[in-house]
């Protein structure tokens, strides 16, 4: 493993602590995990590319679709900083409930979870995101997320099973492809 930011940012937030208890045993080994419903913790090795690619700077503003267990969201904290804020979102509402109670204690007040609106992928806002992580295959790329990077703003997002980079400069998008990955499918009501 890399030794950066990300790296440790994953030593200070064990996956561990964010997995059913049953699961607890098996959070070392790098595969997903289940998490209930149907839904997985991904396997740190996918996590560390994602984080890695999204490149969050200290201070950030970042949007973390399917949070699930609250990992993630825990995991963007720790790069954000206090300076900075994340919102997580999941669309199931018992899981959004025990992912925020995971983040909470993850003892991280900048960043929270909480459970998505109805009808609604993401969680605009008017300034936007600086970056947006999405822990969910789309079956094409969802405009709706990229209307919500803020200028300058990247997301990762697997779409199929193609990792995707989206760079949002002024009124041009970048789309690059990196790699190969299999999620559970992103839900858009």
């Amino acid at each position: 493993m890399e030794d950066d930011a990300v790296s440790a940012a994953m030593r200070a937030v064990p996956r561990r602590a964010f997995l059913p208890r049953l699961q607890r045993p098996y959070s070392p080994q790098d595969r997903p995990l289940e998490i209930g419903h149907g839904q997985t913790c991904s396997q740190p090795s996918t996590v560390a590319a994602m984080l890695r690619l999204l490149d969050v700077p200290r201070g950030a503003r970042v949007l973390d679709v399917g949070a699930g267990s609250g990992w993630t969201t825990a995991l963007l904290a720790r790069l954000v900083g206090q300076d900075g804020e994340v919102l997580g979102v999941e669309r199931r509402p018992d899981l959004a409930a025990w992912g925020a109670a995971n983040v909470v204690r993850a003892g991280m007040p900048w960043a929270r979870e909480v459970p998505a609106r109805a009808g609604v992928l993401g969680r605009p806002r008017d300034d936007g995101w600086d970056r947006i992580l999405v822990s969910a295959a789309a079956d094409a790329l969802p405009t709706v997320l990229v209307d919500q990077l803020a200028p300058g703003g990247r997301m990762v997002i697997p779409v199929r099973h193609t990792m995707l980079l989206v760079e949002a400069a002024d009124d041009k998008v970048r789309v690059t492809q990196h790699g190969t990955y299999t999620f559970v499918p992103l839900i858009q009501d």
